[in-house]
């Protein structure tokens, strides 16, 4: 399933709304591509909306790590929310679960920053 992409601004964090698998291929280059356009033009604050991903591979997962890098390589933050059972299980399986803070709430993840 093609991966699809939706950015909005609040209260000065860039909120990345995705849906669909986030896979190697054009799913992982796009988002990479997207963190990475966030990261140069000064966006430091950006949360990802993993609620309608359905699957995420190795290479999603390290697209996810390089841009979590970048960020905080620029004195930014990079939080993940809403995540489905399946890519909260990946997540747990590789131990990213402790790098990446998470919330289930907008609201919550937006005062975090």
């Amino acid at each position: 399933m093609k991966l699809k992409i939706n950015s909005r601004l609040v209260n000065g964090v860039t909120i990345l709304d995705l849906s669909g698998e986030v896979v190697l291929g054009e799913e992982s280059k796009t988002l990479r591509k997207t963190l990475k356009d966030l990261v140069e033009s000064g966006n430091r604050k950006v949360l990802l909306n993993l609620g309608a991903v359905s699957y995420i591979d190795t290479s999603g997962l390290g697209t996810l790590v390089s841009a979590y890098g970048d960020m905080a390589s620029q004195q930014g933050q990079l939080k993940l929310l809403n995540l489905t059972k399946r890519v909260q299980t990946v997540l747990q399986i590789t131990k990213l679960l402790t790098v990446f803070e998470s919330f289930n709430n907008e609201e919550a993840a937006l005062k975090s920053f």
